[in-house]
């Protein structure tokens, strides 16, 4: 499917599965998703803060999405900061 989208001119796609979407994409970490597409960070620590939610549950959330591909982070001393991978995340239809 990536590679569909590639041809017709859409580039930075990451697809997940309908199955994997289903297990990570919970709403926190779609606003996880969202803030990072719209806002710099400098840290897990700051992306908590800014969120207003526990750092270890966004670190938590930050790892599920950066096994699944859908964001990696920047090391900076002890300091991680995260990005999103790709410009699109897709999530493959129901056939």
């Amino acid at each position: 499917m990536a590679r569909a989208l590639a041809r017709g001119g859409m580039e930075g796609v990451h697809v997940l599965s309908h199955e994997s979407a289903a297990e990570i994409l919970t709403p926190k970490r779609r606003d996880l998703i969202t803030y990072l597409a719209e806002n710099e960070v400098a840290s897990v620590r700051d992306l908590a803060r800014q969120l207003d939610r526990d750092k270890g549950q966004v670190s938590r959330d930050l790892e599920t999405l950066a096994r699944h591909g859908v964001i990696s982070f920047e090391t900076d001393g002890r300091a991680k900061k995260p990005y999103l991978q790709h410009e699109h995340v897709v999530v493959e239809p129901i056939v």
